[in-house]
C-alpha cells in the first residue's frame, strides 16, 4: 500500500427507499455509488469503498460500516462534514476515524444486529410507511417470542434464505439473540448473529409474522431448521422497507451482548 495513503473507517446511515441496496447494480443506483462519488470529488480521483455487508433494495441502515483509502490528508472530523456536504439527504456519514491497515469492514466484523419493524393497527400512519411493515391483523406476542427463541443457536438456515445466485461455503450461521419487542402498535424484531444469509432476516421476520397471525405454530421454526431443506413458499420474505441494519460489531466484545 502506498505510504501516502491512509485508511479510514466510517459509519453510515441511509434511507434505502430510493436505492437498489448498498452494492452497485447495472441498472439502478446503490448507496455505494453515491458514497464513492462524494469521495472521488474530495480525493480528485476514484476511491473504492468496501462495505460491511450487502443490503437488498429498499433496506435501510443505521450503523453500516465501510472502509477506504485516501491520499488527501483529511482529518476524520472534517471528512464527515465534507462527505455529508456532497451526499444526498438520504445518506449520512455519522462517524469517521482512521483505521489500522489490518481492518476490513466485512472480514473484521464479529457480528451484526438487524431490526425489523412491524406496525399493527387498522390504519398505517403515512409517515411511517417507508420504514414499517403494515399488518392490520392482531399479532400474538407470546407466540412470536417463542418462535424467535428457536432461531437462537447455531443452525443450518437454508430453509430461511433465498438463493443468492452464487456458491456458498456453508448455510450454517449462529444467532446470538432474537428478541420481539412491543410498544403500542409497534413490534420490533431484534436479531443478532455472526452473519446472515441472503434474505435470511426478512425470511425469519416473515415467518414470525405468520406465527403471530396464527398461520404457523412457534414450534414450526424448529421443525424447519431441523429439516434443513431449501426454502419453500411456506416461508414468506417480509417486505424490505421494515428492515434496518442496526449495528456491526467488531473486536471481542459486543456481538453477544443484548
Amino acid at each position: 500500500m502506498d505510504a501516502m495513503k491512509r485508511k479510514y473507517r466510517v459509519t453510515i446511515a441511509y434511507d434505502g427507499t430510493g436505492y437498489s441496496g448498498w452494492q452497485y447494480q447495472d441498472n439502478a443506483v446503490g448507496v455505494q455509488q453515491v458514497v464513492e462519488e462524494a469521495l472521488a470529488y474530495l480525493e480528485g480521483g476514484p476511491v473504492r469503498v468496501f462495505g460491511s455487508s450487502r443490503t437488498d433494495a429498499g433496506v435501510h441502515a443505521k450503523g453500516f460500516v465501510a472502509h477506504f483509502h485516501l491520499t488527501k490528508p483529511i482529518p476524520p472530523r472534517n471528512l464527515v462534514r465534507a462527505m455529508n456536504s456532497r451526499l444526498p439527504d438520504a445518506v449520512r456519514i455519522l462517524r469517521a476515524s482512521y483505521a489500522p491497515e489490518g481492518f476490513d469492514a466485512r472480514l473484521s466484523a464479529k457480528g451484526k444486529e438487524y431490526r425489523y419493524h412491524v406496525y399493527q393497527a387498522e390504519i398505517m400512519p403515512p409517515h411511517l410507511a417507508p420504514y414499517w411493515t403494515f399488518c392490520h391483523r392482531p399479532l400474538d406476542l407470546a407466540a412470536m417470542r417463542r418462535a424467535a427463541s428457536f432461531f437462537v443457536g447455531r443452525h443450518d438456515f437454508v430453509s430461511f434464505a433465498a438463493n443468492p445466485d452464487r456458491e456458498l461455503e456453508s448455510t450454517v450461521r449462529t444467532v446470538f439473540s432474537f428478541d420481539v419487542r412491543k410498544a403500542g402498535p409497534r413490534y420490533t424484531f431484534v436479531v443478532r448473529g455472526d452473519g446472515f444469509l441472503y434474505k435470511q432476516v426478512r425470511s425469519m421476520a416473515g415467518f414470525l409474522i405468520s406465527v403471530g397471525k396464527g398461520g404457523e405454530r412457534p414450534e414450526a421454526v424448529k421443525e424447519l431448521l431441523d429439516a434443513a431443506a431449501p426454502r419453500t413458499a411456506r416461508v414468506e420474505t417480509a417486505p424490505a422497507r421494515g428492515l434496518f441494519l442496526w449495528k456491526v460489531f467488531y473486536g471481542n466484545r459486543g456481538a453477544k451482548m443484548v
